[in-house]
């Protein structure tokens, strides 16, 4: 079933106007996925039943192009659809805003994956520390007398702790950053892993290949105390991830990220474990009458 775009309010001296797909550009270093899954089947099927009820944002560039602030999903699905062209909103707006009101607005999806908010702070911080300037410890904003982390994290209902985590986890070679995004690797030991240097987290995939497991939380802080003092090797990776996790033994868990790939987005966890155990109950049922 298809779900219906809610039409967003814009500036009322703002005018809608239709481009062509081949002068939208994406945004430089986009940290936004645009991705071919369950998403954006739905926002195809809304797309073909409704239209285009959201116009893109996109600001002019030199070259007679627009670069897209809001609206790369969208582009893909009508690309994907047959459009040649689709309805835009142009905003002039300098290099620093540009980025501030495309992290914004992406960040108001329903999912987002780890690595994309993770790069998305990243973004926000960096602009926000040019433009308020660095005073010892923090970057501070001399109006509001907040830290960046805090403006951030008040802006996006997190705590400045959690966005300070999620930055410092942009740290991650990619290949660990796909185990946190799929859900093979938790959040807080992934934190703990951004630490270590490029060349020990790719010793880490190797002993996490090695004993075909991911690191608790306690196992990554060890690890990273051992890599301060000069200790962590490839041989105590693997002896340390080679240990037993007591939870593991006790139950079997699926992260929402891991199970979201099978599943419409709307669908809540609840409506999820009802139909894994239904699925298991058909699949039991098979089973027994062969």
């Amino acid at each position: 079933m298809a779900v219906k775009e809610k039409p967003e309010k814009h500036e009322s001296d703002e005018k809608i106007v239709e481009i062509e797909l081949e002068r939208l550009r994406t945004f430089q270093n986009h940290p936004f996925k645009v991705q071919a899954d369950s998403q954006m089947i739905e926002l195809q099927d809304s797309i073909k039943k409704y239209g285009i009820l959201n116009p893109l944002i996109v600001r002019p560039r030199p070259d007679a192009m627009y670069e897209i602030i809001s609206g790369h999903r969208r582009r893909f699905a009508a690309e994907q659809l047959g459009y040649r062209k689709v309805p835009v909103i142009i905003r002039v707006l300098q290099d620093d805003e540009a980025v501030i009101s495309m992290v914004d607005s992406n960040l108001q999806r329903e999912r987002i994956s780890p690595s994309e908010k993770a790069f998305a702070y990243k973004m926000k911080y960096d602009v926000i520390k040019r433009k308020t300037g660095r005073r010892k410890c923090g970057q501070i904003d001399h109006h509001s007398g907040k830290k960046s982390i805090e403006i951030i994290g008040a802006e996006s209902g997190e705590s400045p702790k959690q966005v300070q985590r999620y930055i410092k986890m942009t740290d991650l070679i990619p290949e660990l950053l796909e185990k946190v995004d799929d859900g093979t690797m938790g959040f807080t030991p992934a934190v703990q892993i951004s630490y270590l240097k490029k060349k020990d987290q790719e010793k880490m995939l190797e002993a996490m290949d090695y004993s075909q497991c991911t690191p608790s939380l306690s196992q990554a802080q060890r690890m990273k105390r051992m890599s301060v003092e000069g200790n962590l090797t490839l041989e105590a990776m693997q002896e340390i991830l080679s240990e037993i996790k007591q939870k593991e033994i006790d139950r079997v868990i699926f992260k929402n990220e891991q199970l979201y790939r099978f599943f419409p987005s709307s669908y809540t966890a609840e409506q999820m474990r009802r139909e894994i155990l239904e699925i298991l109950k058909l699949w039991m049922s098979n089973y027994w009458d062969k």
